[in-house]
């Protein structure tokens, strides 16, 4: 499989060429952000309520972490871009999503 990308401004895309024989697949409802002076660490994984709560007559709930994406602040931000613009058109196109639990979305 191969994309053409092309950067905003500039008139020649590059070619690249995608391997996608290792691809793992796995949903995630929840993320931790942790930094360092150099590289931006992102947590992702599932968020469900604690099988073996700690205090039973409290709510708790269980974040599984089951993978970490390590990448440099410019790749970072490039992905911040990216996500914004999806998030843009799905919006546009149906609504707008919220961003705590259980708010309603708003057409």
């Amino acid at each position: 499989m191969a994309e053409d990308i092309q950067n905003e401004g500039q008139q020649q895309g590059i070619q690249v060429a995608l391997d996608e024989r290792d691809l793992r697949v796995f949903y995630s409802n929840a993320y931790r952000i942790h930094a360092t002076a150099d590289e931006v660490v992102v947590d992702l994984g599932f968020n469900m309520p604690d099988p073996n709560p700690r205090n039973p007559s409290q709510q708790q709930l269980l974040l599984k972490i089951s993978d970490r994406v390590i990448m440099s602040y410019p790749s970072a931000k490039r992905l911040a871009l990216s996500l914004g613009q999806l998030i843009k058109r799905y919006e546009q196109q149906f609504g707008e999503l919220p961003t705590q639990p259980g708010q309603p979305r708003k057409q």
